[in-house]
């Protein structure tokens, strides 16, 4: 909304630095952060109020999670959803079809995981939505999203899969491309979701997630650095760094009020919306595959459900003591701190090796 002020640079030149997608991904991560804080507190209150009980505690889970997290107000992603929504409004370029493509998806997965966490709240049990029912709602809102970013693209990038190291190897797959970059926005989306699960866990990988994909719309929209770095120019991405500033903000505004012990839980509002605009933008910006390195944290914990289920299922053995992976740390002796801190430095080295693949090609 605010780069229209770069319009009026000819009678005052300072304005002229509302063109710049860095100053307003600044502007954007300063908003959403004062939001957050100047907000919180009253959403906080409303929800507690609100919920009575708070989110329902699995009685399968770690039975420390019974005594000190009982109580907790969730749908906190409410906040986040709010910050980004508010300063991307505010600061993003909104003649950008990319904006409204990730907004899109954001709000549509905030929406399905609101009303996962109503029905958890009301009923008092951690069982919501039908898993089958929210997966086919998922991947229609992600399936849009992607035709969508087809018609977008350049015709010499739509439809097609880069892979990383290289500059040269793309892949055409046609509208199977539509299933397989639904297939990174879904799973991104749970993935975040089946992380969810500790104080502060979720959170700071999404931030950093965020700040590594910021930067790479930077690049991937501008063409002299996606030319020297010979990674894929895909004109219109760089304005999804002020989302991604939005998103760090938010986040980082969230983490004051989720930091152990937490006064309120992200929730599926926030973890799926979150996952989603994350794999919405990695498909954006042609880098897919990085955003499983960059995210690999969160794979592990989707994986490890999944290992844990099959095992189980084929076996009648588990191969962790508690799944999803973060509860197996647990289930060893480390302290919830020691699980959440620990699992950050993976996430942050992670996103060192994913932007590694912007160099090494």
């Amino acid at each position: 909304m605010l780069t229209w002020l770069a319009e009026l640079s000819p009678y005052f030149s300072p304005l002229n630095i509302f063109r710049y997608i860095t100053f307003r991904t600044g502007g954007a991560t300063a908003t959403a952060m004062l939001f957050v804080f100047l907000f919180g507190p009253a959403i906080i209150s409303m929800l507690r109020l609100k919920q009575g009980k708070g989110q329902p505690i699995r009685e399968d889970g770690p039975q420390s999670h019974l005594l000190t997290k009982r109580g907790t107000p969730t749908m906190g992603g409410l906040m986040i959803m709010a910050g980004v929504l508010v300063s991307t409004l505010l600061w993003a370029n909104l003649a950008n079809e990319y904006v409204w493509i990730v907004l899109f998806v954001t709000v549509g997965f905030g929406a399905i995981g609101f009303y996962d966490d109503y029905l958890k709240v009301t009923k008092q049990s951690h069982k919501g939505f039908s898993g089958k029912s929210r997966l086919a709602i998922e991947a229609t809102i992600a399936a849009v999203a992607c035709i969508a970013i087809s018609y977008v693209e350049a015709p010499g990038l739509a439809n097609k899969l880069a892979l990383p190291f290289s500059k040269d190897l793309i892949f055409n797959l046609g509208w199977f491309y539509i299933i397989f970059a639904g297939f990174v926005i879904v799973g991104a989306g749970n993935a975040v979701n089946i992380t969810d699960g500790l104080d502060g866990l979720a959170i700071v990988p999404v931030m950093i997630a965020a700040g590594t994909f910021g930067f790479i719309a930077y690049l991937a929209g501008n063409a002299v650095f996606s030319n020297y770095l010979q990674i894929h120019f895909v004109p219109g991405t760089g304005e999804l760094a002020v989302i991604c500033g939005a998103l760090i903000g938010a986040g980082i505004g969230f983490l004051w009020f989720n930091a152990p012990p937490a006064q309120i839980f992200m929730g599926d509002t926030g973890s799926l919306a979150l996952g989603g605009l994350l794999g919405t933008i990695a498909v954006a910006t042609k880098h897919e595959i990085v955003l499983a390195i960059v995210g690999g944290l969160f794979v592990l914990e989707i994986m490890s459900v999944i290992i844990q289920v099959a095992s189980f299922k084929l076996t009648g053995k588990r191969v962790f003591k508690m799944a999803p992976i973060h509860h197996h740390f647990e289930q060893l002796g480390w302290t919830e701190p020691q699980v959440v801190i620990r699992f950050w430095i993976i996430a942050v080295v992670l996103a060192l090796v994913g932007l590694s693949t912007l160099k090494l090609r």
